[in-house]
């Protein structure tokens, strides 16, 4: 009889708490993209810092986000697309083509003006297929980017694996990837 008291002890005590809801816990807000400059990523003289996230794969395709932080003093007026080439291991331009507009990987929000006041940020997709058919593969290592025209550019590590398309679509400036 003596363990059956035990365990009506035990269910007792736990049932005394089991009336209340637990406040349920904050979720962490992220913070905002920090300005950055580093002896890797410097400000441009216009006052910009860019970085290539990491390459997502999804059914032989490919993208990569640029980021580009306005890490000046003045706000920035943006408006189209990223000049972009791709390099090899060599650090060589690559003979591509670099198309505008909306890909497997990303929807293109199409050329707006946007203002960038110091500490925001813009994003980029930088896209490809990796299709293999007859001919050569492509592979390049890094990418030039030139965020305004006649900027000053940026190469970034951004392998791309071009198989044999030899294209690379690019969207337009935006403050969100669209869905």
């Amino acid at each position: 009889m003596r363990p059956l008291l035990a365990v009506a002890a035990v269910l007792a005590v736990s049932a005394c708490g089991a009336g209340k809801e637990q406040p349920p816990a904050p979720s962490p807000t992220p913070p905002p993209p920090a300005p950055v400059t580093t002896a890797e990523n410097p400000c441009t003289r216009e006052g910009v810092s860019l970085t290539a996230g990491p390459v997502e794969a999804a059914l032989g395709h490919r993208a990569s986000v640029v980021t580009m932080v306005n890490c000046g003093t003045k706000s920035l007026r943006v408006e189209g697309y990223p000049a972009v080439a791709v390099l090899d291991a060599a650090r060589k331009p690559m003979e591509i083509a670099v198309e505008h507009g909306s890909s497997y990987m990303a929807r293109d929000p199409g050329a707006q003006p946007q203002t960038l006041e110091p500490g925001q940020h813009l994003l980029s997709v930088l896209s490809w297929s990796n299709t293999v058919t007859a001919g050569e593969s492509a592979t390049g290592s890094f990418a030039t980017v030139t965020p305004v025209p006649g900027g000053e550019a940026r190469t970034l590590p951004v392998d791309t694996d071009l198989g044999t398309t030899g294209k690379l679509t690019v969207t337009a400036w935006a403050p969100k990837l669209l869905n």
